[in-house]
């Protein structure tokens, strides 16, 4: 039984530290987008876009560390990495305001529960396209 579940831990070890790095960088984005707008008052959208980048800076550091473990070195190679990676966040972020505002603007849901529900897509393209594209293996 243990070295079946060792087997399986190995053969999914990528999904499964994206999914606890991805949680993590849903908690960091849900607790700055709290701060931001319920304890500071500022404006949702702007909230948002705060979380958004704090969120995506740390996602940026796990990702390449410890799921994708990326063996790009120097300058140039990780900046053209680090563009990848925050342009696919860019059309996640775009994805990420578009269900903010509906579930905020148009169905009056609180801004907590639309920030859960755009996370859950953020997750899924953010992996897609960090395993397709950013951290693809040559």
């Amino acid at each position: 039984m243990i070295h079946k579940i060792q087997t399986l831990v190995k053969k999914y070890e990528e999904l499964i530290l994206y999914v606890i790095c991805g949680g993590l960088t849903t908690v960091v984005n849900i607790v700055v987008y709290g701060l931001c707008a319920d304890v500071l008052g500022i404006y949702y959208l702007v909230a948002n876009f705060i979380a958004w980048v704090l969120s995506v800076l740390f996602a940026y550091v796990t990702n390449r560390t410890w799921v994708f473990k990326s063996r790009r070195r120097g300058a140039r190679a990780i900046l053209r990495e680090f563009s990848l990676f925050v342009s696919g966040r860019v059309m996640s972020m775009a994805g990420d305001m578009l269900i903010m505002f509906l579930c905020v603007s148009v169905a009056a849901l609180p801004g907590l529960i639309a920030k859960i529900l755009a996370n859950i897509f953020v997750m899924i393209f953010n992996y897609i396209f960090s395993k397709l594209i950013i951290f693809r293996k040559k």
